[in-house]
């Protein structure tokens, strides 16, 4: 009996899925990508703006969904209290990497850069690659600190809690430095 109990829950360990994500202390990967600002096509490269400080960087699904759109809003509207703390805000996607731009400016509201990752090839060095469908990112945030070093994630569908934790953690590393 004891051993059919360890096998079921073990079982149900393997079937759910995993959430990852890279670990605080973990070397952040280094990438550029094609984006948009406002609507005009931009390159980001996570090492220049390194240069100027902090990184929080979010993954979400896909551009013009519920949930994205909602996070989006909230990003945009923290976007200038994460700049008061020296920090660059930018999300990146898999998911309808051909609207980037236009969702820049409409749900971002022209305050960061929207990278497109096609084929979730940054997301997979993030572990933020959707376990449902891997050539799209799941909804991980980052905060970056200058080092290159993640010192903060957060991996949640739900979009209501990572402006916040991500602002927390910009905060908990300024007050270090």
């Amino acid at each position: 009996m004891r051993k059919l109990i360890l096998a079921a829950a073990l079982s149900m360990a393997v079937a759910a899925p995993a959430w990852a994500a890279l670990p605080d202390g973990a070397p952040a990967p280094a990438f550029t990508a094609q984006g948009a600002l406002a609507g005009k096509t931009q390159t980001f490269s996570l090492k220049e703006a390194l240069k100027k400080g902090p990184v929080v960087l979010y993954f979400f699904p896909a551009a013009f969904t519920k949930g994205c759109t909602l996070e989006a809003h909230e990003f945009a509207e923290a976007t200038d209290d994460f700049k008061k703390l020296g920090a660059t805000v930018v999300g990146i996607t898999a998911g309808n990497i051909d609207r980037v731009a236009e969702f820049s400016s409409v749900e971002c509201r022209d305050k960061f850069l929207v990278a497109a990752d096609p084929g979730a090839t940054i997301a997979a060095s993030y572990d933020a690659r959707s376990q449902g469908n891997p050539a799209y990112s799941n909804r991980t945030s980052y905060v970056i600190a200058q080092n290159g070093k993640i010192v903060a994630s957060y991996t949640d569908s739900n979009p209501d809690q990572h402006v916040q934790k991500m602002m927390d953690a910009v905060k908990a590393l300024r007050a270090k430095h």
